[in-house]
């Protein structure tokens, strides 16, 4: 039986590049996401839950820390594989604070916030390749026999078990802890958009997001049987590019391999959730699934199988457009959140941090997490309202904010993926869009010459939040 007055155990599922279109109880008809459905059925559906970023790496920076990426020394795209430290070493974490509230904590999968990769001269990677594609390519001078210091275990993990970026990213390796699981020293027989690099020997990867939940299964059983709270941080790869799975989830879906990599993810999700059952800790687990941006439109070859990825949103992963960060986000907590229950609530993934620290009564006084505003409330009550705006942040580095009604981006274009990605103005004047949402969530009217003093007024509380004068909802 449950038990509300013990520390809840907490599961966070991420999935890779899945498009608000992509689950079947937000209304894909060719894929079907039974576990991601019975999460919603059994509790809430988020309609209106936002990454940070359009991309990978300042997504998951805002998960872990609360705290826009922006406001770090990634002001654009992603990390490569073999990436700095992102996360710095000061910073407060999801998993310090859990860590620090008696919670064993487990991260299990793609980390792709950093590592400090030794060289074989013993110098470390300068910070300013992190970001580059050739870095990867080049990975002879590196020194995988090194200890992989400022990942997972410096940001309040106790284990990890995962790859350092995504799985078109090399190196081609499982990493245990501090230590590559072997050492790449293979060159990779790519797949489809993987870029080159060293691989293990043996690399197989179609069962990588299989490892990565038999661990977080195992972490799960072994502190159940402890009766110790946990918390499980799950980054699956799936469905992002090269799209690979194990033969048993080949053709399940409609939608062709992308499809089956959403499929690949939702089999994952069930996996862990049948273990939360075998365990008798479901009563008194909160267990969050979402994606860490909007997905891609098709895949390699330009093939969408007639379905919509990211639904009727505009845009897709990259974009400053809704499709680039408004994703899918379902969330069961037995005896707290009301079984099929639906928010309309403004919300970010970014919101953990300080939803964690209501959950465990935690007050941060490193004044961690001050983008992070808890979503607590809407779990109790899907009608609360907590935030009043939301910030995004495109690929190429352009900024939206977001209101109920209304959204403003500060530049003209996607700022991503689609075309244009960003172009000059068309009419006088015409720096920038604004869209209703109260009549275009498909941001379709440019409103920006219209209604000059509403984009005053959001353009002043963009600057706010950029300059960092505190939480903007504060």
């Amino acid at each position: 039986m449950s038990n509300q007055k013990k520390q809840p155990n907490i599961v966070f599922v991420m999935a890779d590049d899945m498009g608000y279109g992509d689950p079947s109880c937000y209304g894909a008809v060719k894929i079907q996401t039974p576990n991601i459905d019975r999460i919603s059925y059994e509790g809430m559906l988020f309609t209106d839950a936002h990454s940070s970023s359009a991309v990978c790496s300042p997504s998951r920076y805002s998960v872990l820390t609360g705290r826009y990426a922006w406001r770090s020394r990634l002001k654009e795209g992603v990390q490569c594989g073999h990436g700095a430290p992102l996360i710095e070493p000061e910073r407060s974490t999801v998993a310090s604070l859990l860590k620090e509230s008696g919670y064993a904590t487990g991260a299990f999968g793609k980390w792709h916030l950093g590592f400090d990769y030794k060289l074989r001269d013993g110098s470390s990677l300068p910070i300013e390749k992190s970001y580059l594609d050739k870095t990867d390519a080049d990975t002879l001078e590196f020194d995988y026999s090194k200890p992989l210091k400022g990942g997972p275990l410096d940001c309040g993990f106790d284990e990890y078990f995962g790859i350092s970026g995504s799985l078109d990213m090399p190196p081609y390796c499982f990493i245990e802890n501090e230590n590559t699981v072997g050492i790449p020293e293979l060159p990779k027989v790519t797949v489809t958009q993987q870029r080159p690099g060293l691989t293990v020997p043996g690399w197989d990867d179609t069962i990588v997001d299989v490892k990565f939940t038999e661990k977080a299964c195992s972490f799960i059983k072994r502190n159940s049987i402890a009766k110790s709270p946990f918390f499980a941080y799950v980054p699956l790869s799936s469905p992002h590019r090269p799209n690979v799975f194990p033969d048993y989830i080949s053709g399940k879906s409609e939608a062709g391999p992308r499809g089956d990599a959403v499929m690949l993810a939702d089999w994952c999700l069930g996996k862990i959730l049948e273990t939360l059952d075998e365990c008798n800790v479901t009563d008194n687990t909160l267990i969050i699934f979402t994606s860490d941006n909007g997905a891609n439109p098709c895949d390699f070859f330009g093939r969408s199988y007639g379905h919509k990825s990211c639904g009727d949103l505009r845009g897709y992963k990259a974009d400053i457009f809704e499709g680039g960060h408004r994703v899918p986000f379902v969330v069961r907590w037995p005896g707290v959140v009301k079984p099929g229950s639906t928010s309309n609530s403004l919300s970010g993934l970014i919101d953990l941090y300080s939803t964690i620290c209501d959950i465990v009564c935690k007050t941060d006084g490193n004044d961690g997490g001050p983008d992070s505003v808890s979503f607590l409330p809407i779990l109790k009550n899907p009608t609360a309202e907590t935030r009043k705006t939301i910030i995004n942040h495109s690929a190429k580095g352009m900024f939206a904010i977001r209101n109920k009604e209304w959204k403003l981006i500060d530049g003209l274009g996607s700022g991503g993926q689609s075309r244009p990605f960003i172009h000059m103005p068309q009419r006088p004047g015409e720096d920038g869009q604004l869209y209703s949402f109260k009549d275009d969530c498909w941001e379709n009217v440019n409103f920006y010459l219209n209604n000059k003093d509403l984009v005053a007024k959001m353009t002043s509380e963009l600057e706010f939040v950029k300059e960092g004068k505190g939480k903007e909802n504060k």
